[in-house]
């Protein structure tokens, strides 16, 4: 089972005289980097956040975010009553004008408003944590899914690369057989007589130095050990990456080794298709 990296949650808690929005959102990175916005009341909880968000999300770039809709009357503003009619006395010095007007322009002026510092109730601080362990959980939930769906195309693609793998098996016998006539053509070309001991020992080194067979059984073993790590517990996105890299080893080498056209198009092929598979494993958890 696999997580993507990517994913969204949101959870939201009503209380009396206020909406408190859970946002997170994820998308990939090689580490946990966690970017929190909340308004300045909850600021002295932000440590605490950032511990329950790194032991739950483990990797990836998390925007959290906490938003209040205030939907009754409560608001931490108040009028700076003595400062206001402070500045229409003065006001009525300079011009003559309606008092609203003057209360208009009062009001715009610095410290006509008070803002008093709230302190975080406990309570409702507590609604908030469950809130945040929802938005999580839904998050987790998205990541699940789009696991889900990155696992379905590892999977068609190791069953790709595992059929070119087959054929590759299959020709080899053929391609032995051309490296034998290619040596043998150019010893008739020679013209002239050669030992034929030596012949089948220069035979035996360039067969053996062309030899594909533990590149073979190792491909096979890591392809099937992807798809065994992709249903396990511990599944993870680094663990799959360092398979995938001990397969691009051996598709190189079968590769290198082959020294023949028809064996070498499909090692291209199946190099597309685990590059495919390495570009999508960035999005694993």
């Amino acid at each position: 089972m696999i997580y993507s990296m990517t994913g969204y949650g949101k959870s939201v808690l009503q209380l009396p005289t206020k909406k408190i929005t859970i946002e997170l959102k994820s998308l990939n990175s090689k580490s946990l980097d966690l970017n929190t916005r909340m308004p300045s009341i909850y600021r002295e909880k932000e440590l605490d956040i950032r511990k329950i968000l790194a032991d739950t999300l483990e990797r990836g770039k998390i925007d959290f975010s906490i938003f209040i809709e205030v939907t009754a009357e409560d608001t931490s503003t108040q009028i700076n009553v003595p400062v206001v009619k402070q500045y229409i006395n003065q006001l009525k010095k300079v011009v003559d004008g309606d008092e609203l007007e003057l209360l208009k322009m009062a009001v715009r002026f610095p410290d006509a408003l008070n803002t008093v510092r709230e302190e975080i109730d406990e309570e409702e601080w507590k609604a908030i944590q469950t809130e945040i362990t929802k938005g999580i959980s839904a998050l987790n939930n998205y990541r699940l899914n789009e696991g889900k769906v990155l696992e379905k195309d590892f999977n068609n693609r190791i069953v790709i690369i595992s059929d070119l793998l087959d054929k590759v098996i299959a020709m080899d016998p053929a391609r032995i057989e051309g490296v034998r006539e290619r040596l043998l053509k150019g010893i008739e070309e020679l013209k002239d007589k050669y030992d034929e001991n030596r012949f089948e020992q220069e035979l035996v080194y360039y067969i053996e130095k062309f030899d594909i067979t533990e590149e073979k059984v190792r491909l096979k073993n890591h392809l099937n050990y992807f798809i065994e790590s992709i249903d396990s517990i511990d599944s993870n996105g680094k663990k799959l990456g360092f398979i995938s890299q001990e397969m691009g080893r051996e598709i190189n080498t079968i590769g290198s080794k082959s020294n023949y056209a028809p064996m070498q198009q499909l090692v291209v092929q199946m190099k597309d298709e685990l590059e495919k598979i390495k570009e999508q494993l960035l999005n694993v958890l």
